[in-house]
């Protein structure tokens, strides 16, 4: 489902680097007191915790060594002034603290925090303790990490995730990567994290989408010093909410010329199917018009399902060209088979040098093959096919997403969308944009199908890759998280979210006065 509250949620996402310049700058330039920041995004935390959980019962805080350990000592400090019953378990030794996170120590203690040592527990009774507590807030390792964790912390992570006490993490959960969202070995699954100053990147793409939980961001009032700090953004995070205004609003006497025309090419022998979901998905986003070209075994199933799709049965790519010639879009790839049938489709799609969106198999036969770079193209792969596309395994894909869609558009041109939890858009001249959220009721054969669809659909309508990809990925989602509310995410099937699309359009057109007469022709 949609993470909570994220449309209100900035769209710049930082790396981690330059989250920490934002931070040098607030103190050494605009004169900051370390400290007192420190002190505010503790405040805002503890503020957060208690809106989420305003019974949390026994509050167990984890601090490590540096200032995500210090946030997490002054989170306790807070918990208990204002009365909670809490258990602080210093991960990391109090003796090798320093600077802003020392002075943290030594004021949760002034103010009534016992901290414990883990070295003086022992891992047996640290471990205890987490799993007998109402509340874990995961203050030990910020964003300073990048490779595995090292224990003790590596176990304390392991017994926070098998305890039954909900999780919040400050500023980042313990073992994930803050820019790519990647993680080497184990990391916290939170339920919500607290992040201050300037959204991380890793905490909306890869395994960000599952650790961060809910996403609570505290600025700290220095939303315009992020700006001049220099820094840019690493990449933007949408969503359907704040990119639904780039679907323009329909004149009372719009007709199907002016929406465009899909040529949906798929379906070899065997995988009608994705033919069919992918032209039935591109109709209800919206296309003017919609032609599918697919084995003709597949004409009348076709027709049966969606009469409104124009369809073509073809046994030889030499068929296609008028097709092609007809059309404003090309969708091609979904069930097209990497046999001779699917060679040739692919190769008329590409010769024509239309704009295009290509998908599954189109991404696997360019990957054997030696392909021409082309600017007005859409690339659709998941990690796979991206490992594919780039000679390299899947585990390389997933340590750096955000960078790996990037190559592609470098190396294939165009607008690369990599599929997975935390979507990632690459390419058209801008930074990489992230759709944040996910929906494990998507992981299910189909589903990218109608993506391709949808894709060429407003690829169709607004005549921008990058903006129609961006567009697309988040209405598919959305479609998605909407259609979960009632089929659940076991068992969710494309056709319901293809059936939802209409709905999550409607919620957002911004029509004229539907009381007044008129409407569009069909010329």
């Amino acid at each position: 489902m949609p993470l909570s509250g994220g449309h209100s949620l900035p769209e710049d996402l930082y790396s981690a680097d330059a989250v920490r310049e934002i931070d040098r700058y607030v103190i050494d330039q605009q004169g900051v007191d370390g400290f007192d920041l420190m002190q505010a995004a503790a405040a805002g935390a503890f503020r957060r915790l208690v809106r989420n959980w305003p019974e949390p019962g026994r509050v167990l805080v984890l601090c490590g060594a540096g200032n995500n350990g210090g946030d997490g000592y002054l989170v306790a400090a807070n918990a208990v002034r204002h009365g909670l019953d809490v258990d602080c378990i210093a991960v990391a030794p109090t003796g090798k603290l320093s600077g802003d996170a020392r002075k943290a120590w030594q004021k949760s203690v002034a103010d009534g925090v016992k901290v414990r040592e883990l070295a003086d527990l022992g891992s047996g009774d640290a471990q205890r303790s987490i799993a007998s507590v109402g509340l874990i807030v995961d203050a030990m390792l910020g964003t300073g990490v990048t490779g595995a964790p090292r224990e003790p912390f590596a176990a304390m992570i392991d017994a926070c995730n098998e305890a039954p006490a909900p999780v919040m993490a400050i500023d980042l959960p313990s073992g994930l990567n803050a820019t790519t969202g990647a993680v080497v070995g184990q990391a916290i699954r939170a339920d919500a994290t607290v992040t201050f100053i300037g959204l991380k990147a890793g905490l909306f793409t890869g395994q960000g989408a599952e650790c961060g939980g809910d996403i609570l961001f505290e600025s700290l009032d220095t939303d315009d010093w992020a700006s001049e700090s220099g820094q840019q953004p690493f990449a933007r995070r949408v969503d359907w909410r704040s990119i639904r205004s780039v679907i323009p609003r329909r004149s009372r006497t719009a007709h199907k010329g002016r929406f465009g025309h899909v040529l949906v090419v798929a379906g070899d022998r065997g995988f009608g199917g994705a033919g069919l979901l992918a032209a039935e998905a591109a109709a209800r986003a919206g296309a003017g018009l919609v032609t599918l070209a697919t084995r003709p075994e597949y004409v009348s199933p076709a027709l049966a399902r969606c009469p409104s799709v124009m369809v073509q049965g073809l046994i030889h790519g030499s068929e296609l060209p008028p097709l092609i010639e007809a059309a404003d879009v090309i969708v091609c790839g979904p069930g097209i088979g990497q046999g001779a049938w699917g060679q040739q489709m692919l190769q008329q799609v590409v010769a024509s040098g239309k704009p295009r969106v290509l998908d599954a198999d189109a991404l696997n036969l360019m990957a054997s093959r030696v392909a021409q770079p082309a600017h007005n193209h859409i690339l659709t792969p998941h990690p796979g096919e991206a490992a594919r596309l780039l000679a390299c395994d899947v585990a390389e894909i997933e340590e750096d997403r955000v960078g790996a869609a990037g190559r592609i558009s470098q190396m294939f041109g165009g607008v690369v969308l990599l599929k997975g939890a935390g979507t990632v858009v690459a390419g058209g001249g801008a930074v990489p944009d992230v759709v944040s959220g996910s929906n494990p009721g998507m992981a299910t054969g189909g589903m990218g199908d109608v993506l391709s669809g949808v894709l060429g659909s407003l690829y169709a309508q607004l005549k921008d890759a990058r903006v129609a990809t961006s567009a697309g990925a988040a209405l598919h989602l959305a479609a998605a998280d909407l259609a979960s509310e009632t089929r659940g995410y076991m068992g969710l099937l494309p056709m319901d979210v293809i059936e939802a699309l209409s709905q999550v359009l409607l919620d957002s057109e911004r029509w004229p006065d539907r009381r007044s007469a008129g409407g569009g022709g069909d010329e």
